[in-house]
């Protein structure tokens, strides 16, 4: 009895260390899933309805449970969960390119006629700090478009947010790029402003920047955009907390460019020294294939703005190394929160 008496303790204890170590291993396992990488299509489930292109030029068709460190991931800023889009300022881009993105593309197509429809809630957190002021394309990203997919493969919107170094706001614009009627090199884009400038207000010397628009839209701010196009028809609405809603209305299938006398003022001033001055086709982007794009399209580049004094925005690109355009400020990106899309509708007659 005297030595079953001296057994029961350690039997005691060495079942609570068991239960101990069981419970330790559960509070483990729920520890590592918790901790469970989330993925973009988490966040944002349309996923599957799109291929993707990042700034290191590398691709994929399958975004279902796809991220690439650096470049289309998830963050949370301590409320909740956004899809990040990075993309420097020089790396392996499209053919059809000279910028940068990581960026989704639609993987259905439509026409105008068809229509279809492409919303977003995002904030852009950095656009680059390099380029140069007298350049339309500086300090912008690109975060919403319709893409032509047949012909000269032109773009019939552009979304655009810009932001000059030591500005606290930047502008929201939007850009109608012509469909030329024959030489494609002749094209140009017409800009319309959301809040803040369009993309015609530039500097006047590399280093000088205009006076900050009054009612931009500030890093970390969020905005939304809903891109409808129904029966040819593009409606597009913003929207921002402390912003004025704005909208707009562009038929797609009837130009407004298509005589020299039609081309606006802004395009004859801006375009002016690289001789863009064609027409439009008259019946505009009718017929011609689309699709949606959707991220960061970085307009920031290193080309040479002596070449091109619209486009070529001569921002510093470290011999193309992702990782010092990354801490140098060089480099586009942008957080989704909420986005969707889907057929065309009826626009509201609010």
């Amino acid at each position: 009895m005297k030595y079953l008496k001296s057994v029961k303790p350690f039997l005691v204890l060495s079942f609570l260390f068991t239960l101990n170590s069981c419970a330790d291993k559960a509070a483990k396992s729920s520890d590592k899933d918790a901790i469970k990488t989330l993925y973009p299509s988490d966040v944002i489930p349309f996923m599957d309805q799109w291929k993707i292109l990042l700034g290191d030029g590398t691709r994929s068709d399958t975004l279902d449970k796809f991220e690439k460190k650096d470049f289309f991931y998830v963050a949370n800023d301590g409320i909740r969960d956004w899809v990040v889009y990075k993309t420097p300022n020089s790396g392996i881009t499209s053919m059809t390119s000279n910028n940068t993105r990581t960026e989704l593309g639609q993987i259905k197509h439509w026409i105008p006629e068809t229509g279809g429809k492409l919303t977003g809630t995002l904030k852009v957190q950095h656009v680059s700090t390099s380029g140069d002021a007298r350049v339309a394309a500086s300090y912008s990203v690109v975060v919403g478009q319709i893409h032509s997919d047949v012909g000269h493969e032109n773009e019939p919107l552009k979304i655009f947010y810009k932001k000059f170094p030591g500005h606290t706001k930047g502008s929201v614009f939007w850009n109608y790029e012509i469909n030329t009627e024959g030489d494609n090199a002749k094209r140009w884009d017409y800009s319309t402003a959301v809040w803040g400038y369009d993309i015609s207000t530039v500097g006047s010397s590399s280093t000088t920047y205009p006076k900050e628009p009054a009612d931009g839209v500030e890093l970390g701010e969020e905005f939304s955009y809903e891109i409808n196009v129904y029966k040819g028809i593009m409606y597009l609405t913003f929207s921002s907390e402390g912003h004025e809603n704005i909208k707009f209305t562009k038929n797609l299938l009837k130009s407004e460019f298509e005589t020299y006398a039609s081309i606006p003022e802004q395009i004859r001033t801006l375009y002016a020294a690289i001789g863009r001055d064609g027409v439009e086709r008259e019946n505009a982007y009718a017929g011609e294939i689309q699709y949606f794009k959707q991220g960061a399209y970085n307009q920031t580049n290193g080309k040479f703005p002596e070449d091109n004094i619209v486009w070529n925005t001569g921002s510093d690109t470290y011999d193309g190394d992702i990782a010092k355009q990354y801490a140098n400020g060089c480099y586009a990106e942008v957080w989704f929160k909420k986005a969707t899309v889907g057929p065309g509708t009826a626009p509201n007659e609010d």
